[in-house]
């Protein structure tokens, strides 16, 4: 699945305590997002060194836009698709579908529009009305039109995975496939339905296939499960299908733009270790209009959500807008060698449903021998949904899911993980399953470290040393009121309403000037207090999780 760029504000956080740098430090355990882009925003150029050092208000600004753009969309992924209403006509009213397209539609067909969306998560009833076979605008950096590429190149076999999706949405996706991908380049395509209960993917889709087979015989392959597996184990059950030397693994809402294969090909037939990552464009939920996202690395944060990084200051050297950006994780739609997969692990099938498994993949591949880009040339657009189908509670899948990458590759670092959860490390009560064959797996590779991982893949992301506890923070003085992040600025903490704890702690004292973190009452603050550093009063703080005394 791809991250969604949106903005970052306000929700709860994890607090650490280091006892090195003597602060407290604020993580952020979740996020709410509401960004609002405009069509087709065109993107700065890359900057050049010289011209980075001649103006670093240009810079900045790129930094910041993508700032505000990398996060992952934690309200789109976690939000189970809304109930009907029992009028429905009132629901329009805040429904965002009709926030940007709709107005001129009939009562009975906004009504039935908006059942759809909510059944499918995005505009169905707009995308029926679409031709499968749409135009798009060539987002790819000017070079891209410039280059040559060799004659002779793999075959890809594309995997397409759904569950419950729009037919239309779904024929559009094989429809720019098959339109843009060289003919004597795309060997097959294979669709895996996770055990949809659509009826129209049933018949519907049978009768698509069985026209275009009697044409070009057995070129779409059609894999049902008998239950639901998530999406992990889907994209395993169409790469174990696949047949062609290179196998491209992508959700079923996309549309493949001009180009897009032969710079990929290219990169895996010369280095068969390298997995591939194209660049993401948005499909507009509501409305279906193509947005341009800036080009960007793939990272993550230690909740191990996916995030978009500022490509890496090496790219920017280079002043070459076309040249692959080295990306220390992925996504989720990817393209590897066939053969290389296997050799690598494939994907953690004792994950579960879906989130993790892409930071794995990009973390297992660096470790063990090879490497993972993102390429300018190859532009794929994304309907990044207003929920999604598998689940009504996400979170708790990516919770697990995360916790076995920590427990297998992530070696000391590993209580970063439990920690951006607010977990405990020692009896968390959280079953990630039998974890031994990745660890063999881990063995067997001769794979690296994570520290190498973090110093020479991923340098961006940021360690804490010396934690000596981390969790929920709460004063005696008010105990419904727990220190938090504030809106504006990551530097000045707040209070906020708690979220739930376990009692641990004491006092927070400044160690040179004696003072203390403490309470005050203030009738102008929201809460009716406000954080000061005063002569100690005797005040006490608890936290969830201490591992070492806060004395020492």
């Amino acid at each position: 699945m791809v991250c969604t760029r949106k903005t970052k504000t306000l929700v709860s956080t994890c607090v650490i305590l280091s006892g090195m740098t003597n602060i407290v430090c604020l993580l952020y355990v979740g996020w709410v997002t509401n960004y609002i882009a405009s069509v087709y925003v065109k993107v700065q150029e890359p900057i050049s060194e010289k011209k980075l050092e001649e103006d670093k208000g240009d810079t900045l600004r790129i930094i910041e836009r993508l700032d505000h753009l990398e996060n992952v969309i934690k309200q789109h992924i976690q939000e189970a698709p809304p109930k009907l209403e029992e009028n429905p006509a009132e629901a329009f009213t805040d429904s965002s579908l009709f926030a940007h397209w709709g107005q001129d539609l009939s009562p009975e067909n906004r009504r039935i529009a908006l059942k759809q969306f909510q059944y499918y998560g995005y505009n169905a009833y707009l995308s029926d009305r679409l031709p499968l076979d749409r135009p798009l605008p060539d987002l790819r950096p000017n070079g891209c039109r410039n280059l040559t590429f060799p004659d002779s190149l793999p075959e890809v076999s594309i995997v397409f995975i759904f569950v419950n999706e729009a037919l239309s949405v779904i024929l559009r996706s094989i429809h720019s496939a098959i339109d843009r991908t060289p003919t004597h380049l795309l060997k097959e395509i294979i669709l895996v339905d996770d055990n949809s209960n659509n009826e129209e993917l049933k018949e519907k889709l049978k009768k698509y296939v069985d026209e275009v087979n009697a044409r070009k015989p057995g070129f779409i392959k059609v894999v049902r499960h008998s239950k639901q597996e998530g999406l992990i184990r889907s994209r395993v059950s169409g790469w174990r299908v696949a047949t062609a030397p290179v196998v491209a693994l992508f959700d079923a809402h996309v549309e493949f733009n001009v180009g897009w294969a032969e710079p990929v090909l290219t990169r895996i037939k010369e280095n068969r270790k390298r997995v591939i990552s194209p660049s993401f464009d948005n499909i507009k939920y509501d409305n279906f209009e193509i947005e341009e996202y800036p080009l960007s690395a793939q990272g993550f944060d230690w909740e191990l959500w996916c995030r978009y990084l500022n490509p890496p200051k090496s790219w920017w050297k280079l002043e070459n807008t076309t040249a692959p950006i080295r990306s220390p994780a992925l996504i989720g739609c990817f393209i590897v060698d066939r053969e290389y997969f296997q050799e690598i692990g494939l994907l953690d099938e004792g994950m579960e449903v879906y989130g993790g498994e892409n930071v794995e993949l990009g973390i297992r591949v660096w470790q063990c021998g090879g490497s993972v880009e993102v390429l300018p040339c190859s532009r794929i657009a994304h309907i990044e949904r207003a929920h999604k189908p598998y689940t009504e509670d996400l979170t708790a899948h990516v919770r697990r899911n995360a916790l076995r990458v920590a427990e297998v590759w992530m070696d000391e670092f590993k209580s970063h993980v439990y920690m951006a959860w607010n977990i405990p490390q020692e009896d968390s009560g959280i079953d990630i399953g039998d974890i031994s064959e990745r660890k063999a797996l881990r063995k067997k590779l001769q794979c690296k470290t994570f520290r190498w991982y973090l110093v020479s893949v991923y340098p961006e992301m940021r360690m804490y040393s010396d934690t000596v506890a981390y969790g929920v923070l709460q004063n005696s003085l008010k105990s419904d009121l727990c220190l938090d992040q504030g809106p504006d600025t990551e530097n000045i903490p707040i209070m906020y309403i708690c979220h739930g704890m376990t009692p641990q702690g004491g006092p927070i004292q400044n160690r040179k000037s004696k003072r203390c973190l403490e309470l005050q009452e203030n009738n102008e603050n929201e809460f009716g207090f406000q954080l000061i550093l005063q002569k100690c009063t005797g005040q006490r703080w608890s936290i969830t999780n201490v591992l070492k005394s806060l004395s020492s």
